[in-house]
């Protein structure tokens, strides 16, 4: 058996595994990742990569970072304020859509995402909602959001990159000709029928965010200081230092100062979180190493014929990007995909940017699945989320970018102009 038919049985295994969650998420993703390293196809060292990959880095460091917003009562404090102004828990996710939605188009989407978590679960705390009904809009807000802007997401680069070799390019803004309606229309609908959608759990703070606490006797020195480096994480681009390096100086630095204590903060590390997210990514690099993604990529868009017509192929780039990306990272399905899109397009004489916006938009759509992007994966544990409630919740959005996407692409990025 080909290293990629086995690496396409272990897909087909996590996907019926996830979904059926017989068995915790953060085993299947173990099994999986030792699965492909006793099948020969990964190596030891490629297999257990993902758990220095520097999402994993960030999401220790953020952990740290929120457990600290928590154990001084600021995020409790932030929460206080917000809720002064969003008195229901719809305006609630409406403000918090909105929010970051916006940073994410000129920030990172996933240290958006990772620096608002635990100031939304201290407005959950301090609201009375339940946090598993903040923190799905919040990621799916991020990703869209980074669709905003040339920087909001890696993929958009990528894009950038391959147009650019044929005398090509995007403008900084541009992505957001078709992301800012996606943007929109995501919030009317979670407003609205999506409402219903998002899930309702009952999360015991088990140490990870504890909001139970009396925070009175907490030094208001420690409650500032601990606002300031998750402020400074924010900006991390603007300096020049990558947000997991920013996030580790940020965690040292609330250890060392005594903000949180070092128990406190092993405490408040999640591991079902890395188990998940860590284990997946052996997957992920085994669609890649093995052309297993190449070959799925192929097959479909093969499938159309030698003259496909460019509005099918972009509807037919867009849903398999949406597919893939669900269970690759954003980034390797964008790469992966934009050289394959880049030559079909050229080979029918169009203009490709329809087809690469249509790649870059489609490989953002990661809202159905726990693993499709990092911040999805870094809620699951503080929302108390199975896969389903990803399901549930994030495939109606994935129709509506599907749509809103089919309906702009042909006018703003004509094939033939």
């Amino acid at each position: 058996m080909s290293p990629s038919t086995i690496t396409l049985l272990f897909l087909l295994f996590a996907v019926i595994m996830f979904v059926l969650e017989k068995i915790p998420l953060g085993v299947t993703s173990m099994i999986v990742c030792i699965g492909l390293v006793v099948t020969g196809v990964l190596d030891v060292k490629t297999a257990f990569a993902g758990f220095i990959d520097s999402n994993v880095i960030l999401f220790v460091a953020m952990f740290i970072v929120g457990g600290a917003l928590f154990e001084t009562g600021m995020a409790n404090k932030i929460g206080g304020i917000v809720t002064k102004f969003a008195k229901t828990e719809r305006m609630l996710i409406i403000a918090i859509k909105i929010i970051v939605g916006l940073m994410s188009g000129i920030l990172s989407n996933t240290g958006t995402a990772a620096v608002l978590i635990p100031v939304v679960i201290g407005i959950a705390a301090k609201s009375g909602y339940k946090r598993s009904r903040l923190l799905m809009p919040l990621v799916f807000a991020a990703a869209m959001g980074g669709n905003l802007s040339l920087i909001g997401a890696p993929g958009n680069l990528i894009a950038q990159s391959a147009l650019s070799e044929i005398g090509l390019k995007f403008g900084f803004f541009e992505y957001a000709v078709v992301g800012m309606p996606i943007l929109i229309v995501g919030i009317l609908f979670y407003a609205t029928i999506g409402y219903r959608l998002l899930p309702s759990h009952d999360v015991k703070d088990d140490g990870a965010f504890d909001t139970t606490k009396n925070f009175d006797n907490v030094p208001k020195w420690k409650q500032w200081l601990s606002l300031i480096i998750l402020v400074f994480m924010i900006f991390e681009d603007k300096i020049g230092i990558k947000l997991c390096i920013s996030g580790g100086i940020g965690a040292l630095l609330l250890i060392l100062t005594g903000v949180i204590s070092e128990k406190d903060a092993l405490k408040s590390i999640d591991l079902k979180t890395i188990f998940l997210f860590g284990g997946t990514l052996s997957l992920a690099s085994a669609l890649q190493e093995t052309g297993a993604g190449e070959v799925i990529a192929n097959k479909v868009i093969g499938a159309l014929g030698a003259n496909p017509s460019p509005y099918i192929l972009t509807l037919v780039v867009f849903l398999l990007c949406c597919i893939m990306t669900n269970f690759m990272s954003n980034t390797a399905t964008t790469a992966l995909m934009v050289p394959i899109c880049l030559s079909i397009a050229q080979g029918m004489r169009a203009d490709p940017r329809a087809v690469l916006m249509a790649c870059v938009i489609g490989g953002s759509c990661a809202y159905a699945t726990p693993i499709g992007m990092p911040a999805n994966t870094m809620v699951v544990g503080a929302g108390g989320y199975k896969f389903m409630d990803y399901v549930k919740a994030g495939f109606p959005l994935i129709i509506i970018a599907t749509v809103v996407s089919m309906i702009i692409l042909p006018i703003a990025f004509p094939f033939f102009p």
